[in-house]
């Protein structure tokens, strides 16, 4: 497990820095009547990869289900800066149809990350922490939707030209699909609690009719 261990820490590393390069090369700049289609694909790519990975190799699907989803789960208590999005809205720098349900939802998810990483991260509580997983991936979905959509909505309201330029353009580009990604390992490991539970209960059964 070390090896996929360093090799995720690797991937990670240059990804990163893809991330910052392209942005630093403005490839993600778009015109301002244009939809962001460029972070819009850089979003999507990532999660498709780790998708095709996970299903392709075992190994590294069992590294990935060995993770602590106590840890994975606290680690989205960082989008509680979600409300960076409702202040650069209020200097017209965002435009609110974008930033006002992105802000809040971000900002929910990370007050409630470490209630749903130390009460709701056990198999007792699978479906709360179904729930709150779930929760997170439709804001990360909805921000992303309506910062690509925001200027065919709105063509001529304030654009989202900001988030395609650095530091913000790391957000989606890097930030949030990981962050997606560390809902999808989560739900996956919740699955194996609910299949690991199923086999718990069937043994002693099958033993008694034996």
């Amino acid at each position: 497990m070390s090896k996929y261990a360093k090799l995720t820490s690797w991937v990670l590393g240059a990804w990163f820095v893809f991330a910052l390069a392209a942005s630093a090369l403005h490839l993600y700049r778009t015109e301002p009547d244009q939809p962001p289609l460029a972070f819009g694909l850089a979003a999507i790519t990532p999660i498709i990869v780790f998708l095709v990975w996970f299903t392709a190799s075992p190994r590294f699907r069992e590294f990935i289900l060995a993770l602590n989803p106590r840890l994975l789960t606290m680690a989205q208590t960082w989008r509680v800066g979600g409300f960076m999005f409702l202040a650069l809205a209020t200097y017209g720098i965002l435009p609110w149809l974008f930033a006002l349900p992105a802000g809040i939802g971000d900002m929910i998810v990370g007050l409630t990350a470490p209630l749903a990483a130390l009460k709701f991260a056990t198999p007792q509580r699978r479906t709360r922490f179904v729930l709150w997983q779930l929760f997170g991936m439709a804001d990360l979905v909805t921000a992303v939707s309506l910062g690509t959509l925001a200027g065919v909505i709105a063509p001529h309201g304030v654009s989202t030209a900001a988030m395609t330029v650095l530091p913000v353009s790391m957000i989606p580009t890097f930030a949030v699909p990981l962050l997606f990604i560390v809902h999808m390992i989560c739900l996956a490991q919740a699955r194996r609690w609910q299949t690991q539970g199923v086999a718990a209960t069937a043994q002693p059964i099958c033993a008694a009719a034996a």
